[in-house]
């Protein structure tokens, strides 16, 4: 009778360590929106105003780390501004990136240097700039190419 006990207690402690989940509900995840940080103007370098931007800014490590990862999609009036402390060489890749993008390299003089177009959603390859840059800008995909964009344009912007 002891070992019928024994055996009972040993089996419902078996059973109570069963590996299924308590729900079968989804993790719920809030989307990343833009947050407008500041604004920012695409010029000739004669100063007429290509285009105006809302911007979010990626400054600290974490923020250029991420940059528009996981994000499902942005504005055609809104794009992203990479600040690093001093030109350098740069280049970027898609990881974790669900929409396409034109990355645009500028440098200390905030003059356009060159472009990485319609870079794809989650590719990891490397899309470098040409020469060291201090500023990177992230659009939509195909935006560069609408606005005409040319490296010797020019980018000047404003934090809120």
């Amino acid at each position: 009778m002891k070992k019928i006990h024994q055996l009972l207690i040993l089996l419902i402690c078996i059973s109570s360590c069963k590996d299924t989940p308590t729900s079968n509900s989804p993790i719920k995840t809030s989307e990343i929106r833009f947050t407008k940080e500041g604004e920012l103007y695409l010029t000739k370098p004669s100063g007429d105003t290509i285009q105006k931007l809302d911007i979010e800014f990626a400054i600290s490590d974490y923020e250029q780390e991420t940059g528009l990862m996981y994000r499902k999609s942005m504005k055609n009036s809104e794009g992203m501004l990479f600040i690093y402390p001093e030109s350098q060489p740069l280049s970027f890749y898609m990881k974790n990136t669900l929409i396409p993008l034109d990355i645009i390299f500028i440098d200390e003089h905030q003059s356009i240097i060159n472009f990485q177009k319609n870079a794809k959603p989650l590719d990891e390859s490397s899309l470098p700039a040409t020469a060291p840059a201090q500023y990177v800008l992230e659009i939509n995909a195909g935006l560069s190419d609408q606005w005409k964009l040319q490296p010797g344009d020019k980018i000047s912007f404003t934090k809120k």
